[in-house]
Parts: structure tokens; sequence; C-alpha cells
């Protein structure tokens, strides 16, 4: 009797939505490597045959591109391409009955806390001893570091509560621990990502002990950058502006979402401070870190927003000048707070407002640039492209922020810094030479 050939099981792993997301998936792939079992991300080859949609259910537009994803990745299963499609992430924890109901195709559906369990079902055992540890998706030069999950704020447009529960803290020896194991890959800088940064510490050290965390990673060896995304305002732990001084390795750089300026917009949200200490919060940051970049993210459109409400957020942003500014438009979800208020502004009008002040903050960006022309900056190199390179400054993160076009015939490593002197501004990028 012929033996039948077993065909070895290779895992596609596509991830949707956001930085905290596609950490998930690279612990994902760290397991199943462990495993023995083969796991590429977002392959093109169609070389696989099962599939990990990893999926975002943050606001409308995210939801709606992650059921188109599992769709498409389901027709490519009736098609024959594919033997197992299966499902996790934020919509997956949210929304996993109705979706099972609607498309019955995908083999299973998991939370964002059910790792063992999608292990199990990809015939691989949860291997404890590899906490931290991850194939990495991003090139090799800089990744992510979660360092908390969930979130106990309850802000009322926001659903993240609902999908990844309640705060809970790393340890500062696992994070550490962690952040030497990326240096060792070849990372040189690290982005620290949470629901919510300040608030890290609390359940675990009965503190607000980020700062004790970034004295522990500036002393990694071989950890270049390190740079702060996601600190909510409120409470903001002033100390981490003495940390930021205290270490060269810590970027020059805050990402703070501010959501809006009008204080009646600020008290529909539930965000827990006022403009007025907003503004406060800002000149503090920068007295104490003297040319450090802030980036924040805004709403347009929430629930009772009037026309009053964004030229006061449009005057907080000239005020203060934002480094950078993201914006999206209000996402009415429910099981929220807000879910209760009448979505008002129409679709088309929050479209028009979001753009009416991006129109304004790229002024501002390029306003910005301008004033570094001239200046020689440090610089990491991302990537080669049309025959330039393209790098970023302490004072911009990956993909969100600006980009520094350095054209030269001298061949760069990839990961590697070099010295720039900035010789043109745009709105929202840079152009310079190389020094020396």
């Amino acid at each position: 009797m012929k033996a039948k050939t077993l065909k070895q099981n290779k895992v596609n792993i596509i991830t949707l939505g956001c930085s905290k997301n596609l950490v998930d998936s690279e612990m994902l792939s760290g397991q199943l490597v462990a495993n023995d079992i083969a796991v590429v991300h977002e392959n093109k080859k169609i070389d696989h045959n099962i599939v990990v949609v990893n999926t975002c259910g943050f606001i409308d537009k995210a939801k709606e591109e992650s059921v188109n994803t599992i769709l498409e990745q389901v027709a490519l299963k009736k098609k024959g391409k594919l033997d197992k499609v299966y499902v996790t992430g934020c919509l997956s924890e949210r929304y996993r009955g109705d979706l099972a109901a609607e498309i019955p195709e995908v083999d299973a559906w998991f939370g964002t806390m059910e790792l063992p369990l999608m292990l199990n079902e990809l015939n691989a055992d949860y291997k404890a001893e590899l906490l931290g540890e991850r194939m990495l998706s991003t090139p090799k030069h800089y990744a992510y570091l979660k360092i908390s999950e969930g979130c106990n704020r309850t802000c009322s447009f926001c659903a993240i509560p609902l999908m990844r529960g309640q705060h809970v803290s790393k340890t500062i020896e696992q994070l550490v621990s962690e952040a030497e194991g990326l240096v060792k890959k070849g990372v040189r800088e690290v982005m620290l990502i949470a629901q919510e940064l300040t608030y890290y510490g609390l359940d675990i050290y009965k503190k607000r002990a980020l700062p004790d965390l970034l004295h522990a990673l500036a002393k990694v060896e071989g950890l270049e950058w390190i740079r702060l995304h996601y600190a909510y305002p409120s409470k903001f732990p002033l100390e981490v502006l003495e940390v930021i001084q205290q270490h060269k390795n810590i970027c020059n750089y805050i990402d703070i979402p501010l959501q809006h300026a009008s204080n009646n917009m600020l008290k529909a949200m539930k965000r827990n401070i006022t403009r007025e200490e907003m503004g406060d919060l800002i000149h503090e940051i920068r007295k104490q870190v003297p040319g450090i970049a802030i980036r924040t993210t805004l709403i347009a459109g929430f629930p009772g927003e009037t026309l009053e409400d964004i030229e006061e957020l449009k005057q907080f942003l000239i005020e203060h000048k934002f480094d950078r500014v993201g914006i999206f438009t209000y996402s009415h979800e429910e099981n929220t707070s807000a879910h209760d208020l009448v979505d008002d502004v129409p679709a088309a009008e929050k479209q028009r407002r979001a753009e009416e002040i991006m129109e304004m903050q790229q002024e501002i960006s390029l306003e910005k640039n301008q004033e570094k022309v001239g200046q020689t900056l440090k610089v990491i190199i991302d990537k080669k492209e049309a025959g330039r390179y393209l790098g970023r400054t302490e004072f911009d993160s990956v993909e969100v922020d600006n980009e520094v076009v350095i054209q030269t015939s001298k061949k760069l490593t990839i990961g590697d810094f070099v010295t720039v002197k900035i010789t043109k501004a745009y709105d929202y990028d840079l152009e310079g030479e190389l020094v020396g």
C-alpha cells in the first residue's frame, strides 16, 4: 500500500490595524517557528496553505478592511488555494458570534488573548519560555516594544477596552530582556507602545513606573533610539521629561493623542482634561525638553461637534504648533458610551472638517521643516527607493512622520546612522546631503 505524502503546513499571517497588532502577529510567528512550522507575513506568492488574519476593529473603515480581507481569503479557500482560514484580533474578539454566522467558511475564530488556543488549532504547543520572543516583520533595525496590554480609561468614543480588556503591565525585567533580545537581532530603535503608555506600572508597582522603565531600557547596550508613543495627557507623569533629558538614546519625541481641544468636546469624550490643562502640559514639555517633537492625534465629527468647536481646535493648533498631527473622522461604535449620543455630523462634513484641519497643519508642518534647513542631524537609514536613500531623524517615527531624502552615490547600509545636513524642506519631508 502506497503511503500518503504529508504536505508540510506553511502559515501566512496578514496583519491589519495598529502596531500593537503587529507585535501580536510577530509573537504568533515566533511560537510557530519554535514548533517547526513555516511562517510568512503578508505573503504575495500564495505558496502557503493556511492563513491567519489578525483583524482590527477600531473604527468603521478598519472593520470594513478586516471583513474584506477575510472574504478575500475565504474566496481563495473556495478555489482550493488554501486549506484553512483562521481569524484573530480585535474584530474577532468583538464580533465573532455574528461573523461566524455570516462567514461560516472560516475554520476558527480567536480573541485577542487566545494565542494558546490558536496554537493548539495549528497543532503547535504554546511555549511559555518564549515569552517576548518573536519573528520580526519590520526591517531588522527597528521594532515595536509593547509594554502593556488593555486600557482602564473610559473615553466615550473608544471600544478598545471592549476588545483588549483591562490594563496589564509587563514587568521591567521582562521588557529589558525583550529589548536585549531585539538588539541581538540587529534592532537599533524601539518604539514603546501600549493602549496607554503613562498608565504603565500602576497595576504591578502601584505607581506610574514609565520613568523607571525608561531608565532601565536606556542602559541596554546597543539600543540607540527609544521612542515614546501613545502617552495619555491626563495626569501625565512629568518625571518622564527628566528621564528624556538624562539619556541621549531616548528620542526627543513624544506622541500624545489629545483627540480635541474644545472643552465641550473633551468633556463629551470623557478625556478627564481641559483645553487649559493640555496647553499647560505642552508648555511644560517644551520647557523641560527644548526642541522636542510632539505628535498628536485628533477626532473630527464627534456627536454634537459644532463649527465653533472646530475653530477652537484650529486655534489650539495654531497656538501650539504641533510637529506632527494625525486625524480620524468619528466612528459611532456600539457599546461605547458615545453610542448613546446622536451621530449628528454627516460623514461628508466629518471628512470636510478633517481635511480643513490637515490643510492648516500642512502649513505648520512646512514652517517647522523650513526651520531645519541648514541643520546637521543624525539620521537612521530605513530603505533605498528609486536610487535614493530614505531615512528619519529622532523627531520622526516610522511610517507616520517625515522622511529625509538623501541623494548620494555612496553605498549606505540600511539600519545605519549617518550625519546629514538638511538642504531642502517640504510639507512633510526633508532633503539632505551626507556630512563626512
